[in-house]
C-alpha cells in the first residue's frame, strides 16, 4: 500500500477526488491545500505520478493496517455555525455547551462539513429553519443536511439521492435525529410542488442549472432554498440558468472560492 498526495486548488478538489476514486483509491483525505489517497497495488505508482504530474504528486509507502487510523487521525471535531458541533464518530471529544452533536464518519458518503459549501448549507439551515417547517434536501449524500434540519426542530425532513449508497447512510444518519423524515432514491422531481418550506440542493453546476424549474416548483409560498455545490467561476452559468427558469434570486454567499445562491417565491 502507498500514499499518492496532491497538491491542489478549491476549484480543482471534487474533480481530483472523482478522478481518483475512478482510478481505484482506497481512501481518501483532503486537507487545506492538498488530497492524500491510498492505493493497494504499487504497480500504479508509475502511471499515477504521470498522470497527476500538474498537481506535484508525491507517493510515500502505508503499512496497510495503519491507513484508517492514519485517515481519522486528519479529522477532528468543528463548531459551525452557532449551534452545530460536528464530530467524528470514534471521538469521544465533550459537546461544548449549548451546541448540538453531529457524528460524521469521513469516507462513507459526501457531507462531513469539512467542505466549504457544506458549511455554508449548515449555516444557512441554523439561520432560516423554524420549529416545524418542512426541508428538503436534494443529493443529500451522508445526510448531514437533514440530519442538522432535524435536530434544529424541523416539522418533516424529505431527502433524497441518485445514489443507492448515498441515500441508505442518509437514512441511518437522520433516522438518529429522531424526527419526521423520508429518504428516497430519486431526485427532486417526485417531491410535490409547494412542498419546501427549506430547500436544499448542495450538488453540481450542472444538475443544479439543469434542475431550475423544479427548484421554483417545489418552493412553497413562502419558501426559501440554497443552491450550493459550485465555485466562482461556475456562478454566470447558474445564475443565467436561474434566471431563465424565473426563479427569484434573493442573496449569494461565498467561502474562498465556493458559492452558494439563496432563492425564494
Amino acid at each position: 500500500m502507498f500514499l499518492l498526495e496532491l497538491q491542489c486548488t478549491d476549484a480543482e478538489r471534487d474533480l481530483l477526488i472523482a478522478e481518483l476514486w475512478d482510478r481505484g483509491s482506497a481512501g481518501i483525505v483532503e486537507t487545506p491545500y492538498t488530497l492524500r489517497s491510498f492505493y493497494n497495488d504499487d504497480a500504479l505508482i508509475p502511471q499515477l505520478l504521470a498522470d497527476f504530474a500538474p498537481h506535484h504528486p508525491e507517493t510515500s509507502p502505508v503499512v496497510d493496517e495503519d491507513w484508517i487510523g492514519y485517515a481519522r487521525a486528519q479529522t477532528g471535531p468543528m463548531i459551525v455555525g452557532q449551534r452545530l458541533f460536528l464530530a467524528p464518530d470514534w471521538r469521544d471529544d465533550p459537546t461544548p455547551e449549548g451546541r448540538l452533536r453531529i457524528l460524521i464518519n469521513p469516507g462513507l458518503a459526501f457531507g462531513t462539513g469539512s467542505h466549504e459549501t457544506t458549511r455554508m448549507c449548515l449555516e444557512w439551515v441554523e439561520e432560516n429553519l423554524t420549529p416545524g417547517m418542512t426541508v428538503c434536501d436534494v443529493g443529500t449524500g451522508s445526510g448531514i443536511l437533514s440530519e442538522a434540519a432535524a435536530m434544529l426542530g424541523a416539522g418533516k425532513v424529505i431527502a433524497c439521492d441518485i445514489d443507492g449508497i448515498a441515500a441508505a447512510i442518509a437514512h441511518r444518519n437522520i433516522a438518529r435525529a429522531d424526527s419526521p423524515f423520508l429518504v428516497y432514491i430519486g431526485s427532486v422531481t417526485a417531491i410535490a410542488a409547494g412542498t419546501a418550506d427549506l430547500l436544499l440542493a448542495n450538488i453540481s453546476p450542472d444538475w443544479i442549472s439543469a434542475m431550475a424549474r423544479e427548484w421554483k416548483r417545489v418552493l412553497g409560498k413562502n419558501g426559501r432554498g440554497l443552491l450550493s455545490g459550485f465555485d466562482a467561476s461556475d456562478l454566470p452559468h447558474v445564475h443565467g440558468a436561474l434566471q431563465k427558469a424565473g426563479v427569484k434570486v434573493i442573496d449569494s454567499r461565498s467561502e474562498n472560492a465556493w458559492r452558494a445562491i439563496e432563492i425564494g417565491n
